[in-house]
């Protein structure tokens, strides 16, 4: 069942959103906690976001950004505003189609049916997905998620470009030197400490799958990454 997440803060209006999407046949998500949207949309993993401009803390073109640098996610937006600069500043920021209210629900499930077909039904590129495997463990870059016998998790961007670069040079050592020019290439801009930052989230989110000391700290040269959880298993 293809899940959508509603991030819309008057109840009401969510609550038909809800009603009406789940009639379709959809699961739903409804973000209460406006200033944790993308852990929200971390636990929920959705196929689609409906997206409101005005939002509490802050708008809906910051979550906008903040869900784009974690996934591919399809994002519509919809809102009372209007205005040619709102909706393409919607579009700049990552979203997929623009909705003003007031609006006909008819439009709306058309949009996101649509949005649907084209990211993961009959109009999807076929083209195929890129799997980086070592030991059993399983990284898709693209959709910035990482399995491990049937458990999955999603990863930032900069931990999926480092996990990458560990899991292909396995088990040889890559320089911090290596890695930071790695992530140089994903942001204008990355310092020493944005790397010892980013290799301990990596740590962490490796630990969600019982691997908890096979990224190791070489002094003097960089970091590797040993398939010891495979060697754990068959012992």
């Amino acid at each position: 069942m293809q899940r959508i997440m509603i991030c819309e803060d008057d109840p009401k209006l969510a609550a038909l959103l809800q009603a009406n999407i789940e009639k379709y046949g959809y699961d739903t998500g409804v973000v209460e906690d406006f200033s944790g949207v993308t852990d929200f949309f971390r636990r929920y993993d959705p196929h689609l976001v409906l997206m409101d401009v005005n939002l509490p803390k802050f708008d809906g073109f910051y979550w906008c950004r903040q869900i784009r640098a974690l996934s591919k996610c399809q994002i519509l937006f919809i809102s009372a505003r209007d205005g040619e600069m709102d909706q393409v500043m919607a579009l700049e920021y990552g979203a997929d189609d623009y909705i003003t209210k007031p609006f006909h629900m008819e439009v709306v499930m058309a949009k996101i049916r649509s949005q649907l077909r084209r990211a993961y039904g009959e109009y999807a590129e076929r083209t195929e997905e890129r799997i980086v495997k070592l030991a059993g463990l399983q990284l898709y870059p693209e959709r910035l998620e990482l399995a491990l016998h049937g458990v999955n998790s999603m990863l930032t961007k900069k931990e999926a470009v480092l996990l990458e670069m560990l899991m292909r040079r396995s088990p040889r050592i890559v320089s911090r030197e290596a890695l930071l020019e790695e992530l140089w290439d994903d942001q204008a801009f990355v310092d020493e400490n944005t790397l010892n930052v980013n290799i301990t989230r990596l740590r962490k989110k490796l630990q969600e799958f019982g691997i908890d000391a096979s990224l190791e700290t070489v002094r003097g040269a960089g970091y590797r990454l040993l398939p010891s959880w495979e060697a754990e298993e068959l012992s």
